[in-house]
């Protein structure tokens, strides 16, 4: 006769309120469920007739995207296991800035192929095992598979060319203005060494109005505000960067003043005055004529400013300020005085222009060709910053916009570190499914099924391409004929022709269909180390939360008229 003993569930372990659930049925499948669920949200947003999300965020700030990037930094995800995957995704975002949907479809679908694996019951261990060695197969398959590089040095034409498939994905029908604009910036400020390259150099700006094909880049830097003073274009000055405020300065107590009569309260100023006066005299005969103030510009400064002749822009964003330092080859001055040589800065324009009914400052650098370049100037000291002037009709739209330039930016810089590029629209993928499927079927022991399994799950990224294009049913046939075409010995750059003028499937490689090997490279990396993070896992063990007062709730007609 055995003794009975009593079980209790984690007796005493934990403090009261939390929360443990474990194994396969509460853990495992409960994780892969949650993942697969913020995967299908990011799936219908993937490739060139992806759907955008209308997000409104905590703040109440309206988002319409199909970056992957935005909608999961907006959507604040709260489930542990979803988690690993958005923090994957801000990876891939820090690392290459573009491919942020590619990590978060291929990790949700390569935990959907394991859990058929589970409830057969195949130990973690052993699938976890199978997708790493599926990864280093698939990652030494795909060096292989770059068929072309960025030619050097680059051209407009080349980079542009590059840069398409990138912002296509995410402005479809605009990616040639967009490419040309952005290749157009880039190499503005392209530096001697590219690999120097500094994705900060390209700025954005956006004015409501117009249509996309009234952007522009402008060489120097854009603002969206008119200068301060009645002074608004000047040509080659010496430029000053302050931080502080330019005004009279303010005493840090309070004090009382008696005033016995007039004169004295006519000269109560006087000496303040005098004092700035003197100030403004020193800058005005240290040669410079522009000034950019980092906070308030006082009513006195600007009438002997504008007495002057010299020309003041508020810019209140330090990170701007910063910028404009690099265009101007400034030092910002935290004093109020004249600056040194050393610190003073050269812009070849600084003038207010109206773009679409808004006034706006530009400094410029002259470069070869502008009238009045002066080719004794140091080539290193033109055009540090170049400007995207966007144009569009809502908010929102420019938004999305900028999104899909600052993705063809990082494109560039991604290229700069690893030139190679690969068969885009699909086709990259089915081939490592293809390649990595053949090496799992030699393979002996549990883990070929995992293997196969990646494999498989690669075959999701052309599935979804066809599907948002062309349907769920004409995108498993498009499929069908792609495998097909990778059979044949030449058939490893077919991909999925989302325009379907044909078949549904097009030579990636000979319509000019290429994407950064590296931004793949790392994607596959991403996406198999969360998804082997999510499998790995057999506890969850959550504390009470804390107290505290509960937030509100927003109103359930909040969004009627």
């Amino acid at each position: 006769m055995s003794l009975k003993v009593p079980k209790s569930n984690n007796l005493q372990l934990f403090k009261e309120g939390y929360k443990h659930l474990s194994g396969l049925e509460d853990a495992v499948l409960r994780n892969i469920q949650a993942v697969a669920e913020l995967s299908d949200l990011v799936r219908t947003s993937f490739g060139p007739n992806g759907r955008n999300k209308l997000l409104i965020n905590h703040l109440g700030k309206l988002f319409v995207t199909s970056d992957a990037a935005t909608i999961i930094r907006e959507i604040e995800v709260v489930h542990p296991a979803a988690k690993l995957l958005v923090m994957a995704s801000q990876a891939q975002e820090a690392e290459m800035g573009d491919a942020t949907n590619t990590v978060l479809i291929l990790a949700g679908e390569l935990l959907k192929k394991a859990e058929p694996l589970l409830i057969m019951g195949l130990h973690p261990s052993e699938i976890i095992k199978g997708y790493e060695l599926a990864n280093i197969k698939g990652l030494a398959e795909l060096e292989k598979l770059s068929t072309t590089s960025l030619p050097s040095p680059m051209t407009l034409t080349s980079l542009s060319d590059a840069l398409k498939p990138a912002i296509a994905s995410k402005q479809y029908g605009y990616e040639d203005t967009l490419a040309a604009l952005v290749a157009e910036a880039a190499l503005t400020v392209m530096p001697a060494n590219p690999k120097n390259f500094n994705v900060d150099n390209v700025r954005v700006v956006k004015i409501m109005g117009g249509s996309l094909d009234s952007s522009r880049v402008v060489n120097g830097m854009v603002f969206g505000r008119e200068a301060e003073g009645m002074i608004k274009h000047v040509k080659r000055a010496k430029v000053a960067v302050y931080t502080c405020g330019i005004d009279t300065a303010q005493t840090e107590t309070k004090g009382t003043v008696l005033i016995k009569n007039a004169e004295e309260m006519l000269n109560f100023t006087t000496g303040e005055e005098k004092h700035l006066e003197k100030i403004f005299q020193e800058i005005a005969d240290s040669g410079v004529k522009v000034i950019i103030a980092g906070s308030t510009v006082g009513e006195l400064a600007l009438h002997y400013l504008n007495r002057m002749n010299i020309a003041v822009l508020k810019v209140l964003s330090k990170f701007d300020l910063r910028r404009l330092c690099r265009v101007v080859n400034a030092t910002p001055l935290a004093r109020l005085g004249a600056p040194t040589p050393e610190e003073a800065g050269q812009v070849d324009v600084f003038e207010t222009i109206e773009i679409g009914g808004d006034r706006v400052t530009v400094l410029r650098q002259l470069v070869d060709g502008d009238e009045g370049f002066d080719p004794t100037d140091s080539a290193a000291e033109k055009t540090r910053t170049a400007t995207i002037v966007l144009r569009g009709a809502t908010q929102n739209h420019l938004d999305d916009l900028e999104r899909a330039v600052d993705d063809g930016v990082n494109v560039i810089k991604a290229l700069l570190k690893d030139a190679r590029l690969v068969p885009g629209a699909g086709a990259t993928e089915l081939e490592l499914s293809k390649r990595v499927g053949a090496y799992g079927a030699g393979l002996k022991g549990l883990s070929q099924h995992a293997v196969k399994k990646w494999a498989e799950a690669l075959e999701v990224i052309p599935r979804t391409l066809a599907e948002n294009a062309l349907g769920g049913a004409e995108g498993n046939e498009v499929v069908s004929r792609l495998w097909a075409k990778h059979e044949s010995a030449d058939g490893a750059s077919w991909g999925v022709d989302v325009e379907a003028e044909t078949d549904g499937t097009l030579n990636a490689a000979e319509h000019k269909i290429l994407d950064s090997l590296a931004a793949k490279s790392w994607a596959i990396k991403f996406a198999t180390e969360s998804a082997v993070s999510v499998l790995s896992v057999d506890s969850i063990i959550m504390s009470k939360p804390a107290g505290g007062p509960k937030i509100p709730q927003q109103a359930s007609n909040w969004d009627e008229d």
